[in-house]
C-alpha cells in the first residue's frame, strides 16, 4: 500500500504538537518502554499488525521486578500483502531497579539480542537483527499530575560481523524518547515518539504518534502512524493490542490481594470493603 503525502505530513505535525505540547504503558507498537515491570505472574501478549511490520511479543513476569520477553517481527517492505520479505527475532530481559513512592515514575534496565524495527537499517533487518546484543535504560519522568508522562530510553547496541561474514563489529548508539498526553480523561492518551541509532550501525530517525485507549487493566489499544523523517521507509499505518492476565506464574509466590494493575495510574485498584463481623 502506497503511503500518501498528505498520511506523511500528518504523522508529522501529530508529533510535533506531541514533542511539544507518556505514560507507563509497555512496548505494544512503540519502540519506547516506560520503566514498569508488570506485577509478578503476569502474562502480557503484544499483537501488532501494520503496513511494513507485523509482530507478537510476549512478556513473562516469573519474578518480583522482572519480565523476560520474545518477540517476532514479519516484514513487508514491498507493500505487497500477499508476501512478506524476511523475519527476525527479539529476546531480553527487563530490570526495574527504581519506583517513586506514588508508582508513577522510575526506571529500568533492558538487555537483550535482535533489534526492533526501526533501530537497524532497512537492509539489514532480516540478516543482522539476531547478530545484534544491546542494553538500555528505560526512564518515565511524570508531569501534571501525571496528565503528561515523558519516557526516556537511551543505549547501546553491537553487531556482530555487520554487513557480512568477514565484516568488523558495529557499535550503535541508541535513543527513543516518548510522550503520553492525557487532555480529556485517563482512558484517552495522544502519543508520540522519536526514535533511531547513531554510530557505524545507524539509522535513518524515525516518528510514530497516534492514539491510545485504555479502557481496563486487562487491555490497551492503540493506532498509530510513523515513518522516516528523511526516507520512506518507516512504520507506517499499525494497529496494536496489548493483553494482560490475571497472576499465576510467579516463581517467588503470588500474594492474593495485592495485585496492582499494569496501568496503575490510569485504572488504580480498588481497595475491596471490609467485610461486617459479629462479635
Amino acid at each position: 500500500m502506497k503511503r500518501l503525502p498528505g498520511m506523511r505530513l500528518l504523522g508529522l505535525i501529530l508529533a510535533a504538537i506531541l514533542i511539544f505540547g507518556n505514560e507507563r504503558v509497555a512496548g505494544q507498537q512503540f519502540n519506547s518502554d516506560s520503566w514498569l515491570s508488570k506485577p509478578c505472574g503476569m502474562v502480557t501478549l503484544i499483537p501488532t499488525l501494520g503496513q511494513r511490520n507485523s509482530m507478537l511479543m510476549t512478556t513473562f513476569s516469573l519474578f518480583p521486578r522482572w519480565e523476560f520477553t520474545v518477540a517476532g517481527y514479519m516484514y513487508n517492505n514491498d507493500g505487497d500483502p500477499r508476501t512478506d520479505d524476511g523475519y527476525s527475532t527479539s529476546l531480553y530481559a527487563k530490570y526495574m531497579f527504581y519506583e517513586n513512592k506514588s508508582q508513577t515514575g522510575g526506571a529500568a534496565v533492558k538487555v537483550g539480542t535482535g533489534m526492533r524495527p526501526g533501530t537497524i537499517s532497512g537492509e539489514d533487518r532480516t540478516k543482522d537483527a539476531f547478530k545484534t546484543y544491546w542494553m538500555n535504560v528505560p526512564c518515565t519522568i511524570p508531569f501534571f499530575n501525571n496528565k503528561l508522562s515523558l519516557d526516556l530510553m537511551p543505549g547501546a547496541s553491537v553487531t556482530r560481523n555487520f554487513g557480512g561474514k568477514d565484516q568488523d563489529d558495529a557499535w550503535g548508539f541508541t535513543y527513543s524518547t516518548r510522550v503520553a498526553w492525557y487532555p480529556f480523561n485517563m482512558e484517552w492518551a495522544a502519543v508520540g515518539e522519536i526514535f533511531g541509532t547513531t554510530g557505524e550501525a545507524g539509522t535513518l530517525p524515525e516518528y510514530k504518534a497516534g492514539i491510545r485507549w485504555e479502557p481496563s487493566q486487562h487491555a490497551v489499544f492503540a493506532f498509530t502512524y510513523g515513518n522516516e523523517f528523511k526516507g520512506t521507509n518507516g512504520a507506517g499505518f499499525e494497529f496494536g493490542i496489548m493483553l494482560f492476565s490475571p497472576p499465576f506464574v510467579c516463581l517467588k509466590g503470588i500474594k492474593l490481594g495485592k495485585l496492582t494493575s499494569p496501568i496503575k495510574k490510569t485504572h488504580p485498584p480498588k481497595k475491596e470493603e471490609d467485610e461486617d463481623t459479629d462479635e
